[in-house]
């Protein structure tokens, strides 16, 4: 057992951007996990735990430390309950449920990433989000060599958080737990696979992407001036929001590009990866857009996505 050095993170990251990591360990259980944050102790590193590599920015010059990507990828249902890894692939998991006839999921369907990655940034769309069917969450505190298992109110959910995101990397999500209801496979497959569709005609996902650059903005952040103007694009985020993509809309920012990154033409929320282009280039587009946001709609956009 021991680190791999150099690894290009491109290859772990949807947008095939990004440079080495220092270190780099892929871990398949809870003792490989444990060893890898003892050895990172001993050597002073600081550690990066890599789900799907969806909704991240990794820096041109790489990681100076520990990528820790979990592979943490068994399911179960039983009784209702279903129990999954941390490191499952959201394709997989919804896929499972569907074939044992577990409802509850569908709203996610074609959400890309990990298990992990969703509970963390508690992953929503089409009206659902992760927290609504969370019994607990176990995790491993990595300062305290600990177990912890939550019940889903002491996971803290928010609007795109969690304690878990609040830690900031303090703590690796292990598993968890869902209550989900007997349903129909063919229904609940169908279902899916609508949201699938339903992502791909609207979504950039012929070119590398990170999905949703920026949050929604939320309603009561918003000028009321601005609330009046876009109040026909409200929608439930579940809370009340106007969605950032309007807004970028508005401010004329689609298709803008800076050296092989791109605001999609297709939807202003995604900044797509056109041709071979550089952390840097994304992060010119990321900073360009929140001035041009503040200055039109006098509101701070917040990123979604990571940069490591």
């Amino acid at each position: 057992m021991g680190f791999q050095e150099n690894i290009a993170l491109s290859q772990f990251s949807n947008y095939r951007i990004g440079g080495p990591a220092k270190f780099f360990f892929k871990a398949g259980s809870l003792a490989d996990i444990e060893w890898a944050v003892a050895e990172a102790k001993k050597r002073r590193l600081n550690v990066f735990i890599l789900g799907g590599g969806t909704n991240l920015l990794f820096r041109d010059e790489g990681y100076n430390g520990l990528v820790l990507k979990l592979a943490l990828n068994f399911l179960k249902f039983d009784g209702g309950k279903l129990m999954a890894g941390a490191g499952i692939d959201m394709a997989e998991l919804l896929n499972f449920a569907a074939k044992n006839g577990a409802s509850g999921l569908e709203w996610a369907g074609g959400l890309p990433g990990t298990l992990g990655g969703a509970i963390r940034g508690n992953a929503g769309c089409f009206g659902g989000e992760i927290k609504d069917l969370i019994v607990s969450v176990e995790s491993f505190d990595m300062e305290n060599s600990r177990k912890i298992t939550r019940e889903n109110p002491d996971c803290r959910f928010t609007y795109r958080s969690s304690i878990f995101k609040e830690k900031d990397g303090k703590e690796i999500i292990l598993s968890a737990v869902f209550s989900l209801k007997k349903g129909n496979p063919e229904t609940i497959g169908r279902a899916i696979r609508e949201k699938i569709d339903y992502r791909l005609s609207r979504h950039p996902m012929e070119y590398p992407n990170a999905g949703s650059i920026f949050k929604n903005v939320d309603l009561k952040k918003m000028p009321k001036e601005f609330q009046v103007r876009f109040a026909k694009s409200i929608k439930l985020d579940p809370v009340p929001v106007i969605p950032t993509a309007r807004l970028i809309s508005e401010a004329g920012l689609k298709g803008v590009s800076y050296g092989g990154a791109m605001i999609s033409p297709k939807h202003a929320n995604f900044i797509v990866n056109v041709l071979d282009a550089k952390a840097s280039d994304v992060k010119k587009l990321i900073n360009l857009t929140k001035r041009e946001i503040k200055k039109r709609f006098k509101v701070e956009l917040e990123e979604e996505i990571m940069e490591v």
